[in-house]
């Protein structure tokens, strides 16, 4: 239950810090941290929380990780369902958290996308599912990559947490404009349900995408990290 605990507690985090930078900060007058600052403050929730939780949970923070780490024969399959139930419910509360706190400032309307992940009409650059599905799938797969080359015992002790990190304010950097970035579904799902309608009608893609891109990450770290 600790590990639960754990991942619960670290998916919160990533989706107040996250989305919440994008909801609260991203365009604020004349300070607004904008493309750069939300990208960062992604990287950074999950870097803190590496540190933070990883020595209980490992810190996934998102079903596609877990899954892909499963594949990559780094986690029991006994416990995919309850991280994946953990993550989704830190989420969805961290949702709920940032909602009360930004519909505190006059004209606040959800409806505006409140840091969803979309594509087509509901795309920050109008990219279409075929860019949406390609960008998700692809960064996810490298945000594996990352996660297990970094981790591995062959790897430098200690700086896992900084390449993860890094790893996730690059991926923000190049997909923000395509689909707002997900790699996660858990992120995806912690927003969309406050906004209904469109969000919640695309999130499909959002779960299955970075899901196959995990499988593919941990595949491809299966053949060229193999020590036979």
């Amino acid at each position: 239950m600790k590990q639960y605990g754990a991942e619960f507690l670290g998916t919160f985090w990533l989706v107040l810090g996250g989305c919440g930078s994008a909801v609260l900060a991203a365009a604020f007058p004349n300070v607004g941290i904008g493309l750069h600052g939300v990208s960062l403050a992604f990287g950074l929730t999950v870097l803190t929380m590496a540190y933070g939780i990883g020595h209980i949970s490992g810190c996934h923070l998102n079903p596609a990780v877990s899954i892909g780490l499963w594949a990559g024969g780094r986690f029991p399959a006994s416990k995919l369902l309850p991280y994946i139930v953990s993550q989704v419910l830190g989420a969805i509360v961290a949702g709920g958290i940032l909602y009360v706190i930004a519909s505190g400032a006059a004209g606040f309307d959800v409806a505006k996308g409140f840091a969803s992940n979309g594509y087509g009409a509901h795309s920050p650059g109008g990219y279409s599912l075929v860019a949406a599905l390609v960008t998700e799938v692809v960064m996810t797969m490298f945000f594996l990559l990352v996660i297990l080359g970094s981790t591995d015992p062959r790897a430098p002790a200690g700086f896992a947490p900084i390449a993860i990190g890094l790893a996730l304010t690059l991926i923000h950097l190049i997909s923000i404009p395509v689909t707002n970035t997900s790699v996660n579904p858990a992120r995806s799902t912690g927003v969309a349900l406050y906004v209904g309608d469109w969000a919640t009608g695309q999130l499909w893609l959002f779960w299955v995408a970075p899901i196959v891109g995990a499988l593919l990450g941990a595949f491809a770290y299966r053949l060229i990290g193999s020590e036979d």
